[in-house]
């Protein structure tokens, strides 16, 4: 559920970096992950696969549309490549983590996942989505509607100006009224910083740490629809706003790269940089998510030809 808020100190959000060395840092981690045998890119990319919420965010979203959503978050991976991947010791079934959509689209994820007697969340956006410019009551009235329709996962975005303002406490104050509902509910809170639109990797760091002191599950980079999305350097700086975090409270905040991730080398790129900075035991979906449902299909056509030896052609793969 989302945690329960606590308040800040102003001189927690007080932070200078050093871009030239994030920048570096950034470029180390693509490196590193690149680097790896085919045996740990196999688990990490299945790893990936198990981490990604899996998404449909379109204005002609339909009943038919959820269905195959929900068939293809329960059905992720080839029965040719889950076959290879049991001498590896792979646990199976492999699903995605969630599925997600806009809050009028959860009853129908609830009824096709009942109808294929499956228990995977459902995640929602709200509060004013993508733009974040909705009011607190808007965003409270969207969690009762979407929970009352079965969804375990709120993600919000942050008022923007707030944050680019420095009005902190005001920010901390709209999250914390959307995270103490879903605390009462029992579900769990993502908060999209839109890190593009921040104007200065210091916003970023303090808008991650002012959500967590909110109650935030976890934080995440963007909705996808800025001109900036998931880029390694903003995740930096949340790792280490996690980090921080986590020394201070003792309390884990996980992390969602979300918007731009087309292929398996960007989820490397998240999987080394969680590894590298946070540690392993943050390396699972209640702790990372990747927002990024177009590179599934590349991850699956990856893993075939890592399992197989040879490239996958359209009918070696459902969903090519």
């Amino acid at each position: 559920m989302a945690a329960k808020a606590i308040d800040f100190d102003p001189s927690q959000l007080e932070v200078h970096l050093n871009q030239a060395a994030i920048k570096s840092k950034a470029n180390q981690i693509k490196a590193i992950a690149l680097a790896i045998d085919d045996q740990s890119r196999i688990r990490d990319l299945v790893l990936a696969v198990r981490c990604i919420d899996l998404t449909t965010l379109g204005g002609d979203d339909t009943a038919c549309n959820v269905s195959r959503l929900v068939w293809r978050a329960l059905n992720p991976l080839s029965a040719a490549t889950l076959e290879k991947l049991q001498p590896l010791g792979i646990e199976q079934p492999v699903t995605t983590a969630v599925i997600c959509g806009y809050p009028t689209r959860a009853a129908d994820f609830k009824h096709y996942l009942n109808q294929w007697h499956s228990d995977l969340p459902i995640a929602t956006t709200v509060a004013g989505f993508p733009a974040g410019q909705g009011t607190v009551e808007a965003a409270l009235s969207e969690v009762h509607y979407a929970v009352n329709n079965g969804a375990y996962e709120i993600d919000i975005v942050i008022n923007r100006p707030l944050a680019i303002d420095g009005q902190w406490r005001q920010l901390y104050e709209e999250i914390r009224a959307v995270a103490e509902l879903m605390r009462q509910k029992g579900t769990r809170l993502k908060v999209i910083l839109s890190t593009g639109e921040l104007g200065t990797l210091e916003n970023i760091y303090r808008a991650a740490t002012v959500a967590m002191y909110a109650g935030a599950n976890f934080v995440k980079t963007s909705t996808g629809k800025e001109s900036l999305n998931a880029k390694l350097v903003y995740g930096l700086v949340m790792t280490q706003a996690i980090r921080d975090f986590y020394l201070r409270t003792g309390r884990k905040v996980g992390l969602k790269p979300a918007g731009g991730l087309k292929d398996g080398a960007d989820a490397l790129y998240w999987l080394t940089l969680v590894r590298t900075q946070l540690g392993p035991e943050w390396l699972n979906n209640k702790l990372f998510r990747l927002g990024a449902s177009g590179m599934l299909s590349n991850i699956e056509k990856e893993l075939y030809h890592l399992t197989q030896g040879v490239k996958a052609t359209a009918a070696d793969l459902l969903y090519v």
